[in-house]
């Protein structure tokens, strides 16, 4: 013990004590300021220039032309710039009427489903759910879920599924609605449903597409909802979404 300490003795004379190295000893100590600062501004510059070279990320703008023409009316296959989503009148699970008006200066994440689904929706509104818990204080973020069976799928009906799916109304809209709207809506405006659900004029089939729709009503996402990882990247897409929506208000 006495010759371990003997040594480290040794060793911090020969540190702070040695002719040669004292110099350098204090050279740094009388900077030791200027130093720091330097790698301070070093570090900030190499930020800066990561940031510089960092290529920003901007969502796409989807167009009628740009998807599956099999989810897409013939009506408006070809529409290759400025679609939106048209005003609309639905009525959500707590028998008010939602329309455009509603999601005014929101961003909003909407979907196709039926309460009686039982493969790919219970899934999806499973994903809706975790969503829903993600931008639960989210003020600009709604979701919007559509029935395609509005004729089973009541302002009661949808009222006890969101009960039974912790469906908050605030911020998620259970809706109902004539059936050839709901059909108009997923065919020629979000563009995520297959013209062959039935023998009816306006029967379809729904998909797992999640679509976020941006303040100005344009498609921005398609996303699996039955996908984990596609839920991941939209609420990634999301937050992009957000930033540039707040570099836009810090300009102004």
């Amino acid at each position: 013990h006495t010759q371990t300490l003997s040594l480290l003795k040794g060793c911090l004379t020969f540190v702070f004590v040695n002719p040669i190295l004292l110099p350098m000893k204090n050279y740094f100590l009388a900077y030791k300021k200027f130093w720091m600062a330097f790698f301070a501004l070093s570090a900030v510059i190499l930020y800066l220039f990561y940031n510089a070279l960092k290529p920003k990320v901007i969502l796409p703008i989807y167009q009628p032309s740009m998807v599956n023409t099999e989810l897409v009316d013939s009506t408006v296959q070809f529409i290759r710039k400025y679609h939106t989503i048209p005003n609309f009148s639905l009525v959500n699970q707590l028998g008010d009427t939602i329309s455009q008006d509603t999601f005014k200066d929101k961003i909003y994440i909407a979907d196709f489903f039926f309460t009686t689904c039982l493969t790919i929706c219970p899934i999806m509104t499973g994903h809706m759910g975790a969503i829903q818990e993600a931008i639960k204080d989210q003020e600009d973020v709604l979701l919007l879920s559509h029935s395609v069976t509005p004729e089973r799928d009541s302002v009661s009906v949808l009222y006890q599924y969101g009960i039974e799916k912790g469906v908050n109304p605030k911020k998620w809209h259970l809706v109902t609605g004539p059936k050839k709207d709901i059909y108009d809506l997923a065919r020629k405006s979000y563009l995520v449903a297959k013209d062959e659900g039935g023998s009816g004029p306006f029967d379809l089939v729904h998909t797992e597409n999640f679509v976020l729709i941006d303040k100005q009503k344009r498609i921005r996402g398609y996303y699996d909802g039955t996908d984990p990882a596609a839920i991941e990247t939209l609420l990634e897409d999301l937050k992009v979404l957000q930033a540039t929506y707040a570099e836009i208000a810090a300009k102004k």
